[in-house]
């Protein structure tokens, strides 16, 4: 049975960059067809990419796109391995160009290079739009909007001849979904293969999980040659199904595991997975190993698509500050926590605070770092203690870096190692629209 190969290049924006080369390697050495797919995208690096571009306008892409594209570029474009990434973020267009100035660069022709529209619904029209949707929009603070697009308007770009295709906000499945209905033809309604390769997919899209890498646990679930784990590929047949493996000569792991633990990773409804382009259901899915590395997904269900998209807006929210002081030594708990109360007492009427004792309840603790769950670490010696807050003022947050620097010498005793940053905030409203009001497309970078 002919299948479609999909490598995984990147599962998150700051992936590491060398990931994608072995598994070009890998798809070469198989031949036939094939596509690579970057995830860069989540919704805190979205909001992070649109403030990148108001900053800039030239920005708002993914910021190592060049380092990701040039070690595999010249032999995805020799090898007519199709290159699919959501890098376009907040910016598509400046992604697309930076593609084609690196292409140049190498001394290579000038790549065929699609963009997908549709997502970004920050323009006049797409306010109007998103404001209709939420009943408590707040025009003064919006800042911008995007749709999740589906794998329909990848695919149709990919047949009318695009070499690489940009977008911004899809959803991730759809990343491998498209170039999938790209190579079988798949229609809208063809369920079961649409949500087969949609879970396909979903397994690819966060990079090395899938192949070992969130699922190490040395002595409970051991992973071999960690440091140089395989980044996955997943073969996709005319059904939906698929086997997914790794790239060839790299550590890591792909087993029932792995697949199992990744499969069900962000997945609210295992009857009900929804994306733009299929609602999958996996309750009746098959997962079976089939070779080293080599592991058989099959059965998955799909269901017609909703008649709505989700959309995220982002309104300004305003400024974040976080500062760390390390203790050590006896008693390094208790002058810690002394820490906290003195900024507790000069600036927690200002604003909210933070609070978390790395190493002992910087998980485990709540805002004010009372534990939820064991108790504290009373003789631990080595404490760095972060204090974290947010405001509309930029001046509030400079007053609250600056009574934790002051803590050097303020005291308690013995403090030291200070580091304190800012960063501007967006925050985040989700609604729901109707598909027809947000119709994708794409074009052909100039």
């Amino acid at each position: 049975m002919e299948t479609f190969a999909v490598g995984c290049g990147a599962g998150f924006s700051g992936d590491r960059v060398d990931a994608a080369q072995p598994v070009v390697r890998t798809l070469i050495e198989r031949g036939g067809p094939a596509a690579l797919i970057f995830e860069n995208l989540a919704e805190r690096t979205l909001a992070t990419q649109q403030l990148a571009k108001r900053a800039n306008a030239q920005l708002g892409y993914e910021p190592l796109l060049e380092l990701e594209l040039k070690p595999v570029l010249a032999e995805c474009l020799a090898h007519g391995i199709v290159i699919v990434g959501n890098f376009g973020a907040a910016n598509p267009d400046g992604a697309a160009q930076l593609i084609r100035r690196l292409a140049q660069d190498m001394g290579l022709a000038a790549p065929r290079i699609a963009v997908v529209r549709g997502d970004d619904l920050s323009d006049a029209g797409g306010r109007a739009l998103v404001r209709g949707h939420l009943p408590d929009f707040d025009d003064a603070r919006f800042d911008c909007a995007n749709v999740y697009q589906g794998a329909f308007e990848i695919a149709a770009a990919i047949r009318a001849g695009a070499q690489i295709v940009v977008t911004g906000r899809v959803a991730d499945p759809s990343l491998t979904l498209g170039p999938a209905i790209a190579h079988f033809g798949w229609a809208v309604d063809h369920w079961d293969a649409l949500a087969g390769a949609t879970m396909a997919g979903h397994l690819l899209e966060c990079g090395a999980q899938v192949s070992g890498g969130y699922f190490a646990d040395p002595g409970l679930k051991d992973v071999p040659g960690l440091h140089d784990v395989g980044f996955p590929i997943a073969e996709i047949a005319n059904d939906g199904s698929c086997i997914v493996s790794k790239a060839l000569r790299t550590g890591g792991l792909v087993d029932e595991r792995t697949v199992k633990e990744q499969l069900l990773y962000e997945l609210h409804d295992p009857v009900a997975y929804i994306t733009p382009d299929v609602v999958a259901d996996i309750s009746e899915c098959t997962v079976s190993q089939v070779g080293p590395d080599r592991v058989l997904l099959s059965g998955v269900r799909g269901h017609p698509r909703t008649p709505t998209l989700k959309a995220n807006v982002f309104f300004d929210g305003g400024w974040f500050g976080e500062g760390e002081i390390s203790y050590a030594g006896p008693n390094a708990h208790g002058r810690a926590r002394l820490a906290m109360d003195v900024m507790q007492k000069r600036m927690g009427r200002q604003l909210p605070l933070r609070f978390d004792l790395i190493g002992v309840s910087s998980i485990l603790g709540d805002d004010g770092n009372r534990m939820l769950g064991a108790a504290p670490a009373g003789q631990s010696t080595d404490i760095r203690l972060r204090v974290a807050g947010r405001h509309q003022d930029l001046e509030v947050i400079d007053r609250l870096l600056r009574e934790l620097t002051a803590l050097w010498t303020g005291g308690p005793a013995g403090g030291g190692g200070v580091r304190v940053a800012k960063r501007q905030r967006l925050s985040l409203q989700s609604c729901l629209i109707a598909r027809e009001r947000v119709p994708a497309s794409f074009d052909f970078a100039a």
